[in-house]
């Protein structure tokens, strides 16, 4: 099991809701992640238990949330649809990590063939 690297999401309101996401301005996304190593090979290495633990394979975004002050990090879901569009983070994240798209729906049309 793989892990691609880190993102993170900034947003400049209360919430990250729909309006946030969605409306020019209120949100950046950020591959790779602002974060020391340690802290992203720990969120890595607990993104692929988390998928193990509910034996999601092939295809899922884990989202945490980061407390930086304490450099806590909590597990918040797994996505095991995440979003597949020019906008959406999975397919950047991969991107990020030297998967293209193409290979990246290459390689899970492999894995859903095993």
């Amino acid at each position: 099991m793989n892990s691609s690297v880190v993102g993170e999401v900034k947003f400049s309101s209360d919430w990250y809701n729909y309006e946030t996401k969605y409306s020019e301005g209120l949100s950046k996304t950020i591959i790779p992640a602002d974060l020391n190593i340690e802290i992203s090979n720990k969120i890595k290495s607990l993104a692929i238990e988390a998928c193990k633990a509910i034996n999601a394979y092939g295809l899922a975004r884990v989202d945490f949330f980061y407390e930086e002050n304490t450099q806590k990090v909590y597990l918040n879901e797994v996505n095991t649809l995440p979003g597949f569009t020019n906008t959406s983070m999975y397919p950047m994240l991969w991107e990020a990590s030297g998967l293209k798209i193409e290979k990246l729906v290459a390689s899970l049309l492999d894995i859903a063939r095993e």
